[in-house]
């Protein structure tokens, strides 16, 4: 069985809050660490049936940059949803919403 290790660092300043986050797989192209400004993580507890979370990202995380972020990871999590369950008529709503929170917070679309 084929396995890949993914490790995450956070380096925080003196008040906890991230300054730097990291991230390096052992099966990228690259073994470098690669600096990001933020993060989500989901996973699911199928014991539990609950999702555990961590968000995280740097003080110096411009909000244009979050903006986009957030809208870039609602559109990810309509192509995820849609290829888990096949429900086409939910994530076109969900496409909407984006084009609405898009339109709403001033992000561009188009290239």
């Amino acid at each position: 069985m084929k396995q890949a290790e993914i490790k995450i660092t956070v380096q925080l300043d003196d008040h906890n809050v991230p300054e730097n986050i990291l991230w390096e797989s052992t099966d990228a192209e690259t073994k470098d660490q690669v600096a990001v400004k933020s993060m989500m993580l989901a996973l699911w507890d199928h014991n539990y049936k609950n999702s555990m979370r961590i968000d995280l990202w740097t003080k110096d995380m411009p909000v244009d940059e979050m903006k986009r972020f957030f809208y870039e990871t609602l559109q990810t999590m309509g192509d995820s949803f849609l290829k888990a369950t096949g429900e086409k008529l939910i994530v076109e709503d969900l496409r909407d919403y984006c084009a609405h929170f898009a339109d709403k917070m001033g992000i561009n679309t188009q290239g």
